[in-house]
């Protein structure tokens, strides 16, 4: 079981590096060198490793099976549109690079109601996320819920470190503002 934790952990972890360092690559004039970027096949993938690392840390009883797949199909579902979200800004940088339309003659309204809409939908997600996760968690036992925590990191995508040092230096749960921190 922790080999597969420890599998799904060691992935996400090469996934993770590899986006801060395509984050990182300059488009300011520099050195403009090719760098890797995740497939379709590569996030679905990496999904499914980090879906089975979670049920595999859980050791979930037959009830709590019974739950278990409201929260997946929520979990796949957020993933699905993180890439979808990913691979259209992605896009949207190719285009806006091929094109000669300057930054200043983008309507500002118009770049408002885009992220507006964009949070909705994305609050949405993470409220069907939520709302599937309830039942499964609270028929967690303590140790259970303690790994449910550390595998699943609903939002924390870029400051997972940061919030699992300051849990044990702090001796408890880190502080959730409620914000999304990306």
């Amino acid at each position: 079981m922790w080999k597969s934790i420890l599998a799904a952990t060691a992935a996400t972890a090469f996934v993770a590096s590899s986006l801060v360092y395509a984050q990182s690559h300059r488009h300011d004039g520099g050195i403009d060198r090719p760098h890797w970027r995740l497939s379709a096949e590569d996030v679905a993938a990496f999904t499914d490793a980090r879906v089975a690392a979670i049920k595999a840390g859980l050791k979930l009883t037959a009830d709590q099976e019974k739950n278990w797949p409201a929260f997946e199909q929520a979990y796949r579902d957020l993933a699905k549109q993180r890439a979808d979200r990913l691979k259209a800004r992605f896009e949207g940088r190719e285009s806006r690079q091929g094109s000669t339309q300057q930054t200043s003659e983008v309507n500002p309204i118009e770049r408002l109601q885009k992220r507006a809409d964009a949070l909705t939908t994305r609050g949405a997600a993470f409220k069907r996320l939520a709302d599937a996760s309830a039942p499964l968690y609270q028929s967690l036992d303590d140790a259970q819920k303690h790994r449910f925590v550390l595998l699943a990191r609903f939002g924390h995508h870029h400051h997972e470190h940061f919030a699992f040092w300051r849990t044990h230096r702090e001796g408890g749960a880190a502080a959730d503002d409620g914000g999304d921190k990306h």
